[in-house]
């Protein structure tokens, strides 16, 4: 008899949250999107990177950026599809542009579009509409995931509604821009560690953000770290961000960051290898209830498991054989 995949067995009539790479790497020019796709593929496609057509983008040539990474989507180096791309703001003309360019010429491979610096949940409602329409014009049937950057008062205040959006995958914490809305009341040091995590203002927006987005089914996704070439830094930051704040996911800026993001999110390897071994287990018992050194473990705690051991994979940890072979094998 064939074992029933965890997938199939333990998320029936439900939607799952979602699992995707911890960390989200940020590449604006042709050159630096390039240099980050070898990398993905050189990994193994252990993260996510965002072609930017807001900072990336020269003034003036909005349109030649949108086709450009419409090109590169659409390209051999593309291979793991695992890029999305953040568009211009609800202010700036040009984000109808992107979604016009973008959604009909990669609306089948791209990751996902991100929705920056919107004031309110109207304008993020709005884009979405935006979005699907172009998706039926092209006729694209999947849903293209959305994320959204939380950087302003009105986005925080809203951030309930916002996250409670359809298609909704990820909500971004921005904390440059989150401080300078503040008019000088979180001070400058706040952009970097420890004052980031410390200061009360910075504390109740990214708790409140973790919060809208967890109940949701949305991944919080944590500010870069500035410091560019001090990993032990990005480290700590990600680990503080994801161990106090429950953050599951992180922006990086720079190559090193990434690794560094990858192992402060990663689950506890002992406690990966606990779920490996109960879910072979679980399987074997066609997903009934099982003992496991004296404690008793059913569905519900298979979810927590199923998708702990998803996340580990998706940090490079290395798997035992039989769960790669059982619930990874294609």
């Amino acid at each position: 008899m064939a074992l029933t995949h965890p997938q199939s067995a333990l998320f029936a009539g439900e939607k799952p949250f979602p699992i995707i790479p911890a960390c989200e790497h940020f590449a604006g020019s042709e050159k630096l999107i390039t240099k980050a796709l070898e990398l993905q593929n050189k990994l193994g496609g252990l993260f996510d990177i965002t072609m930017d057509c807001e900072d990336g983008a020269q003034t003036g040539k909005e349109k030649e950026h949108a086709e450009m990474i419409v090109r590169i989507q659409n390209s051999e180096l593309n291979k793991h599809k695992m890029s999305g791309v953040r568009i211009h703001d609800y202010t700036n003309e040009h984000w109808r542009g992107d979604v016009d360019i973008i959604v009909p010429g990669a609306g089948n491979v791209i990751a996902y579009i991100t929705i920056p610096k919107p004031t309110k949940v109207s304008q993020v409602k709005e884009q979405i509409t935006y979005i699907q329409d172009a998706c039926k014009k092209a006729g694209i049937k999947r849903e293209i995931p959305i994320h959204v950057l939380i950087e302003t008062h009105g986005a925080l205040n809203d951030v309930f509604e916002i996250a409670a959006l359809p298609w909704l995958q990820v909500l971004d914490f921005g904390l440059m821009d989150f401080i300078s809305g503040h008019h000088g009341a979180i001070p400058a040091s706040c952009m970097k560690s420890p004052g980031q995590f410390d200061h009360e203002l910075l504390r109740r927006g990214k708790s409140n953000l973790v919060a809208a987005a967890l109940m949701n089914g949305v991944i919080p996704a944590h500010n870069v770290t500035l410091d560019l070439k001090n990993i032990y830094q990005t480290y700590a930051d990600a680990k503080r961000a994801h161990d106090e704040f429950g953050f599951l996911r992180m922006w990086s800026i720079y190559p090193a960051q990434i690794q560094s993001i990858l192992d402060a999110m990663a689950p506890n390897f002992a406690e990966t290898l606990t779920a490996c071994e109960i879910l072979i287990k679980a399987q074997d018992a066609e997903w009934g209830p099982i003992q496991h050194d004296g404690d008793l473990h059913d569905r519900a705690t298979y979810r927590y498991f199923w998708e702990l051991v998803q996340k580990a994979k998706l940090t490079g940890q290395k798997l035992p054989e039989e769960v790669e072979k059982r619930f990874f094998s294609k």
